[in-house]
């Protein structure tokens, strides 16, 4: 199976929220890497199209790290399989407007406009963390975040393990 986990950055501002989206993640996964050339690790930045181009190469899951709102407390991490819609006529002028700008794209138009070109993994999963702050510059991450960074890295280990027990027993 193709793994490819992707982290996000939205804006280029080195904040303890833009740091969490996958930066310290993606690093702790090159670093202690057991899964070898199935996982790809990539960098979809603000590049919402780069991504689409990336899941053209064909994959089996998609695991995209990025932070989440949902009013929790800093640090809690939330794993969620979205339901992508598929593109009927209010989708594609909306998805066209967004997508006229190559370098930003919101993630929900990029996954729609993937799954319209037939390249959208049939497994996606979004492993996500509730910032610590909005704009809070600062070079370290807080403990919360710091702490989180490690279950994140569990989550993403279980549905790759997960995703591997599946496809064994239906090859």
């Amino acid at each position: 199976m193709k793994y490819l986990l992707i982290k996000r950055s939205r804006n280029g501002r080195n904040t303890r929220e833009t740091r969490w989206r996958g930066v310290a993640v993606a690093q702790a996964l090159f670093e202690n890497n057991t899964y070898g050339s199935e996982v790809t690790v990539f960098e979809a930045g603000i590049a919402g199209v780069a991504l689409v181009q990336e899941l053209m190469s064909g994959y089996d899951v998609l695991i995209v790290a990025d932070t989440i709102h949902r009013g929790g407390r800093p640090g809690t991490i939330y794993v969620i399989e979205p339901e992508v819609p598929e593109l009927d006529e209010k989708l594609s002028n909306e998805l066209h407007q967004s997508l006229a700008d190559a370098h930003y794209s919101d993630p929900s138009k990029v996954l729609i406009l993937a799954k319209a070109l037939n390249v959208l993994p049939r497994k996606v999963f979004l492993v996500g963390c509730e910032p610590a702050s909005y704009d809070e510059l600062a070079a370290d991450l807080s403990p919360a975040i710091e702490r989180a960074i490690a279950v994140a890295l569990e989550e993403i280990e279980s549905i790759i393990s997960r995703s591997r027990k599946q496809s064994e027993s239906v090859g």
